[in-house]
């Protein structure tokens, strides 16, 4: 038998993205350019040495990405642009979607926020974080003078 976990915060998760979604769609005729139509999925891990956040981006060329980094907040920005479809036989269907997407994480204060480095390969964007060194507890010799 295996054991499966289940994330309980993906259902809002998946919720909020749709609401992004809604509301998107809606404001698109007022100011299209501060709203997000999408959420990239998004894996964090944590090893002993660095937090590696990969992002599933596919169709996202690497120069459409934008990292920063600002008060301990990674964000990253970009947009997917919509491909031309040829309706030569009177249908199509679009289930990808398209447009501007953005995510922020919150930093804690262990990551080396100096030597982020940022990867695109096969559709994943990976962001290794270094972890500072931790200062090691040290025991200091008292003497008289």
């Amino acid at each position: 038998m295996n054991i499966v976990r289940r994330d309980p915060w993906s259902l809002f998760a998946e919720m909020q993205n749709q609401l992004d979604h809604a509301f998107a769609q809606r404001s698109e005729s007022s100011d299209a350019d501060s709203v997000a139509h999408w959420r990239p999925a998004v894996d964090i891990e944590e090893t002993e040495t660095s937090f590696v956040l990969k992002a599933d981006i596919p169709g996202v060329s690497p120069e459409d990405i934008e990292l920063t980094m600002d008060g301990g907040v990674l964000a990253i920005k970009g947009e997917r642009r919509s491909e031309k479809t040829d309706e030569k036989n009177g249908f199509s269907r679009t289930e990808r979607r398209f447009g501007r997407f953005e995510r922020r994480f919150s930093l804690p204060d262990t990551a080396d926020v100096e030597h982020i480095e940022a990867r695109g390969n096969d559709g994943v964007l990976a962001i290794v974080i270094p972890k500072k060194p931790v200062a090691q507890a040290r025991k200091i010799e008292v003497t008289r003078h």
